[in-house]
């Protein structure tokens, strides 16, 4: 176009490529870059077939009788979700008995203390705060190891780039091309790296688009939270449940991508030309170590963030000591003690006396599950709870699910530390059921919804799907902030994905109430 702006038809010249661009496009189905590039590629093909005589080339013939397969036009991405599939199943059903070994560690070392340590705030701080917040979490670091065994296999055998290939086409629908999948790929890691990924991406938009979509991609933060409420509510199929939730993530990106694309970042396609590497045997060194780095980054989150979010929400959940809604509680509990053990020195059989006593066991127990539940809701976290609890409730959830859902902004693994000091704090007797079936006997204690249970699957799948999308953490954000080099993106990425957070989580909840 630069050679021919003064010859003095170029407008003639124009008109002519402009129809002859269009007629090849009508022709070929497809855009006219990639039809030259297929042409030159073809031609090359031929040339070579005329002329090179080929030296000892197996492995590349091997790569290319598995590309065969692995990236065919119809075989490739059934392949592709397979595999997808076979990770998550995988990081369920051989992450479940580690994790249950680990789950029983914390429940013994808790049973050991609350037996063994005198009575007072610290054992509370100990026991609730740092063993039930850390421990709540630590225990989902075989879920974690497994993941990222398997997204080094991706790295590893080369089989990565195959995906950027075999997505190429459905990223063409979102405006963007194959090599935009891996940063997404690699946001099943971490989206920090992805976000700082994107630098491989010639096309400035192509590259604001990749980051803004990035946080939609469920990265390892979000694996505990998601691996806890399918646990207690999805037990059958968690696999499955699993799949679900991370392929949604993928789907929601491709239609945000598509909006974006025509409305903040119109700009014309680059046609997308990748060396794809020979395939190579992954070594169990190389694997281990990549696997050893992330256990190690999640091991040093427990001793940094949440811990210290542990203790905070404790903290903030035990003061203040004393309030008059509890106090009053506390009046009634004493007068149906000493109602009950009146009743039972009158008892005129032995029978009657041990009906009386599981009677008054029940009775007060019932009665300390609602005292519980009341001195939560008037202390400061049950305070900021109840201040967002009018936004949350549209979405069916309570109080402690919106403090939770507050306190995952700064990492999501302290949404289940969260829970884990917010649900278990209830529990009076020192027996450890584990955090999962805590939440699944979970019950309203008071209000209207008085005995119906808090993680309902609408309740449970709104919720997955809030967490899956809304407000990225800190770290994201900050990356956004660099890569992009306008704090506008970061603030923008802050405001869509909890809006749209929000919207999914009430569509959610409001349709599987209907259909379920």
């Amino acid at each position: 176009m630069k050679l021919i702006e003064t010859a003095p038809n170029v407008d003639k010249i124009k008109e002519i490529a402009k129809h002859a661009a269009k007629a090849l496009q009508n022709e070929l189905s497809d855009d006219t870059e990639s039809i030259i590039t297929d042409a030159k590629y073809g031609f090359i093909s031929g040339a070579l077939k005329e002329t090179f005589k080929e030296g000892v080339l197996d492995r590349r013939k091997e790569t290319d009788r598995i590309d065969s397969v692995a990236t065919h036009k119809f075989l490739g991405f059934p392949i592709f979700l397979a595999f997808m599939f076979l990770m998550f199943q995988a990081t369920f059903t051989l992450g479940e008995f580690p994790m249950n070994w680990i789950d029983g560690g914390v429940a013994w070392l808790s049973n050991f203390l609350t037996e063994n340590m005198p009575n007072g705030m610290f054992k509370d701080l100990l026991i609730d705060g740092i063993i039930g917040g850390v421990g709540g979490v630590i225990v989902f670091l075989p879920n974690i190891l497994i993941l990222f065994f398997f997204i080094s296999l991706l790295e590893d055998t080369g089989y990565m780039a195959r995906v950027a290939f075999i997505m190429d086409k459905l990223m063409h629908k979102m405006g963007l091309h194959g090599k935009s999948f891996i940063p997404l790929l690699m946001g099943f890691g971490c989206n920090v790296p992805a976000i700082m990924a994107t630098r491989t991406l010639e096309n400035r938009n192509d590259r604001l688009l990749t980051m803004l979509i990035n946080p939609l991609m469920s990265c390892s933060a979000r694996l505990p939270v998601y691996v806890l409420i399918i646990g207690a509510v999805f037990p059958n199929y968690p696999g499955t449940m699993l799949f679900a939730i991370y392929f949604f993530g993928i789907a929601l990106a491709i239609g945000v991508a598509i909006l974006f694309k025509k409305t903040l970042f119109k700009s014309v396609e680059t046609p997308f030309v990748m060396e794809l590497p020979p395939y190579r045997m992954p070594t169990l060194r190389a694997t281990t170590m990549h696997m050893w780095h992330k256990g190690q980054q999640y091991l040093q989150k427990m001793g940094g963030v949440i811990l210290t979010a542990s203790i905070i929400i404790w903290a903030l959940g035990y003061f203040p000591l004393k309030s008059e809604p509890v106090a009053v509680l506390d009046n009634e509990l004493a007068k149906m003690e000493v109602y009950y053990n009146q009743l039972i020195n009158e008892a005129p059989t032995a029978q009657a006396k041990l009906q009386l006593q599981t009677d008054s066991a029940h009775q007060l127990k019932e009665l300390g599950l609602v005292r519980e539940s009341i001195r939560q809701e008037n202390s400061y976290i049950g305070k900021i709870g109840k201040f967002v609890e009018p936004v949350m409730a549209p979405l069916g959830f309570e109080w402690k699910i919106s403090v939770a859902i507050l306190t995952g902004i700064a990492a999501k693994e302290v949404v289940v530390s969260t829970m884990a000091v917010l649900f278990q704090a209830e529990e009076e007797d020192a027996e450890s059921e584990g955090l999962q079936y805590k939440l699944r006997a979970e019950e309203y204690r008071t209000g209207p919804k008085k005995g119906q249970k808090v993680f309902t699957p609408a309740t449970a799948l709104a919720l997955m799907a809030f967490i899956l999308i809304y407000f990225p953490c800190v770290a994201v954000v900050a990356a956004i902030n660099k890569e992009s080099g306008k704090m506008k993106w970061a603030i923008f990425t802050m405001v869509y994905t909890t809006g749209l957070a929000w919207v999914v989580a009430f569509i959610v909840n409001n349709l599987v109430r209907i259909f379920i």
